[in-house]
């Protein structure tokens, strides 16, 4: 394997929803035993706006349609975060050392049932709102620092601020 340090970080795009009680969307994914939980986040393809790749993302992973969000705010800069060492070079395909990530705040006005986790690939195995404060705790370790930054950019948008 390369070194790890001489690795691009993956284009990204992530999701922070919140519903009108001002709790935030986080998933289990399929694909680990873990318990943690994560918001909606995917890669941005080659010529793709990070707000469009945002919003594909956030259809694809929980089948929520464009026209039940609505744009609250979008980060000011661009997030990063690496990889555990033991990763790299394990998952997407060793391209990688971790994400840099664009962050878009959207307000759902849709329903819950609007939340449809059987989509064509599907990502997540369970889903539910969750108290902002909660998000460090409930995520990966290697995420935690991320988005405690994703809250703190967002906190003056939510409706509890």
């Amino acid at each position: 394997m390369s070194d790890p340090a001489s690795l691009p970080y993956r284009p990204c795009a992530g999701v922070m929803l919140v519903d009108a009680a001002g709790r935030v969307f986080v998933g289990q994914r399929i694909d680990t035993v873990l318990e943690a939980w994560q918001m909606p986040q995917g890669g941005i393809d080659p010529g793709e706006d990070a707000q469009a790749a945002a919003l594909r993302e956030l259809e694809e992973e929980t089948g929520i349609r464009p026209e039940h969000v609505a744009l609250v705010a979008r980060a000011s800069r661009e997030l990063f975060y690496d990889l555990p060492p033991e990763m790299i070079g394990k998952v997407w395909k060793g391209k990688w050392r971790g994400q840099r990530q664009w962050w878009f705040l959207f307000r759902f006005t849709g329903r819950d049932a609007d939340v449809r986790l059987d989509t064509a690939h599907p990502e997540f195995r369970a889903w539910r709102w969750a108290d902002p404060a909660e998000l460090p705790a409930v995520a990966v370790p290697f995420k935690r620092a991320l988005y405690e930054d994703v809250l703190a950019m967002f906190r003056p948008h939510l409706p509890h601020g």
